[in-house]
């Protein structure tokens, strides 16, 4: 707990990060796409700090559960919420995403999210930490699994939106249709304009029918600074503090 620091999102909301369950630039874009509206009520599974949770908070809406597979993640969205007097809109569940049922209601979410692994099972160098090793490869999860979850949480029409490396984008898309959900939206994410895709981002709709939307790209730089669009999703937090990516 000594390690654990107060970061400062902007409109009065403080995140509780440490070196074992931070945040990057992935989640605040995918906090961003999911963009719930003012009722709807929405799960993000994988927390972590509860970092899209608490971007969430910083507008207007509906509850919000946080679930993750690590208890200390769950702390240290526990201490956030107390922080920020949050105990009437954010809750949190320590929990495997595997094993919801009786756990959450099913069939009642309008939005679930997820950063899931990025590393399928055995594929490249595990990080050495704990933490870190669930967070980036598939050893609590799989996208199969998560797409399930997502599907047993999500109302009829609901939004499930994740965050993923473009070359896993054929997986998402396979697993996602397998649990019933049918891929929307999608949009990438690239350093600037003349580099390819390190971020997909995409949303599918549980019971949706076939056809996707794809959004232009979003470069998060131009040139040396940050783009446009880039400092409209910052807003208001504190930049020189921003957590590093996955």
């Amino acid at each position: 707990m000594e390690s654990w620091r107060n970061e400062y999102l902007g409109s009065g909301i403080t995140a509780v990060v440490s070196p074992e369950h931070g945040f990057g630039t992935d989640a605040v874009l995918l906090a961003d796409f999911a963009a719930p509206s003012k009722r709807a009520v929405c799960c993000d599974l994988g927390t972590g700090c509860g970092i899209i949770p608490l971007l969430w908070c910083k507008k207007e809406g509906g509850a919000i559960t946080g679930v993750d597979i690590q208890p200390q993640a769950c702390s240290q969205l526990e201490r956030a919420i107390e922080i920020n007097s949050l105990a009437g809109r954010v809750t949190v569940l320590n929990a495997d995403l595997r094993s919801l049922k009786g756990k959450l209601p099913f069939g009642s979410f309008d939005v679930v999210t997820m950063n899931p692994p990025y590393k399928a099972a055995g594929a490249g160098i595990e990080s050495t930490g704990k933490a870190q090793k669930i967070a980036r490869h598939e050893i609590e999860c799989s996208l199969d699994d998560v797409c399930t979850a997502a599907a047993s949480l999500l109302n009829f029409s609901g939004k499930f939106c994740v965050c993923l490396r473009p070359e896993r984008l054929c997986e998402l898309f396979c697993s996602m249709r397998q649990a019933g959900i049918e891929p929307k939206r999608m949009r990438t994410v690239c350093k600037n304009h003349s580099s390819k895709p390190w971020l997909v981002l995409v949303e599918g709709r549980r019971g949706g029918k076939p056809g996707m939307t794809v959004e232009p790209q979003l470069a998060v730089y131009e040139g040396k600074e940050y783009s446009h669009e880039m400092k409209a999703i910052y807003a208001d937090y504190l930049l020189e503090n921003r957590g590093e990516d996955k």
